[in-house]
């Protein structure tokens, strides 16, 4: 890849950024007052981080059972609302336990 060829992608990835990030203050000038709307914004970092972290649960360990495993001892550790440093280490506790029993018996 020469040089021009590397600018003229890179101006084409910074140009959809700031496109994408000018639309909305384009379009949307006044206050949203719809709170279907106002609620559908106020979620969408959440279902974003959700998006973005569930698939890579599921694919970080040596096994499918192991992930399952953390995810759920995750999942049940932050419904006690414990802190994200207790979440993360009983996940990862629960993921090594179960690496450990899959490789003694299996």
């Amino acid at each position: 890849m020469n040089w021009a060829e590397f600018f003229k992608y890179l101006a084409l990835m910074a140009g959809v950024t700031y496109l994408i990030r000018v639309l909305p203050y384009i379009f949307m000038r006044k206050e949203v007052n719809n709170r279907f709307f106002k609620s559908f914004l106020a979620y969408i970092p959440y279902t974003v981080l959700a998006a973005m972290t569930f698939p890579a649960i599921l694919s970080a360990t040596g096994s499918i059972y192991s992930a399952i495993a953390g995810l759920l001892v995750g999942v049940a550790v932050a419904f006690f609302e414990k802190g994200l440093l207790v979440v993360a280490l009983s996940s990862c506790v629960a993921v090594l336990l179960t690496e450990l029993i899959q490789k003694f018996v299996f």
